[in-house]
């Protein structure tokens, strides 16, 4: 995928992926803290920090946070959003040109964005930028596919609707592949439980988040939203369904 693709294909979506995209559980950062030893006084950078879902978790435990962002929309969403904290500012740069000082912060937070980067132009960034004792954590939220009928539903409904969804969804790395990446500087992994409890349209507003979901005025929207509608019905309790995750993070200093 070309660079312009990869920057701008959220530009549509912004106000939908404000609003329903999941946030991040906190037993994540309680573990960069308990295992890691990150605290508050460690600058963060959040790379890809897109709307500032991310920045957001680290800015209510009291952590200063660079946001670097290259898409337009979505880095002024996150400014409208978490402007007003004196402890946030937003930057336009890239994961291999974070326009940031050299040995400058002491936790890069990547969350949802890794698999959109060159990965070794970043490692070089990323060496660059974090200070001696600092350390990069890498998460994401990775929608568990099977295990109830809405999730097995809804990745069904992605394969026959979802415009470039079998080349685009759930690229993430593994733990062999994120050893590699960090090297000698790897520390460890972990995984925690999350989910969202979705009324319908929380659920369309999700769907409509992701970038391989047909836009209104594409042929397929509308089958798309009216079989998301089937599914929603057959599958809710108490008007509402439950999207799961694992997320998952990986944590070490990029050599």
């Amino acid at each position: 995928m070309n660079d312009l693709q990869s920057t701008e294909r959220f530009s549509n979506r912004v106000e939908d992926y404000v609003r329903y995209r999941p946030d991040y559980p906190h037993a994540l950062l309680q573990w960069l803290q308990s295992e890691h030893g990150v605290t508050p006084r460690w600058l963060v950078a959040d790379i890809g920090a897109g709307t500032g879902i991310s920045s957001k978790m680290f800015l209510d435990a009291d952590y200063h946070v660079i946001a670097v962002e290259p898409n337009a929309a979505m880095r002024s969403a996150a400014e409208q959003w978490l402007g007003r904290d004196e402890n946030f500012r937003a930057l336009d740069g890239r994961a291999d040109a974070t326009g940031l000082a050299a040995h400058s912060v002491d936790l890069i937070s990547v969350a949802q964005a890794f698999h959109w980067f060159d990965e070794e132009a970043t490692r070089h960034e990323f060496h660059r930028i974090l200070r001696p004792h600092g350390l990069a954590a890498i998460y994401w939220n990775s929608r568990r596919l099977t295990s109830t009928p809405f999730l097995e539903g809804y990745e069904a409904l992605l394969q026959r609707y979802g415009t470039d969804y079998t080349s685009v969804a759930e690229r993430y790395a593994d733990e062999p592949r994120m050893r590699q990446w960090f090297g000698d500087g790897y520390r460890g992994t972990a995984s925690f439980e999350h989910r969202q409890l979705l009324d319908f349209d929380s659920l369309q507003g999700r769907l409509m988040s992701s970038s391989y979901a047909p836009a209104a005025g594409h042929p397929m929207h509308e089958p798309m939203l009216a079989a998301l509608r089937e599914l929603f019905d057959a599958c809710a309790e108490h008007g509402k369904v439950s999207f799961d995750y694992d997320t998952r993070v990986y944590v070490g200093y990029p050599g």
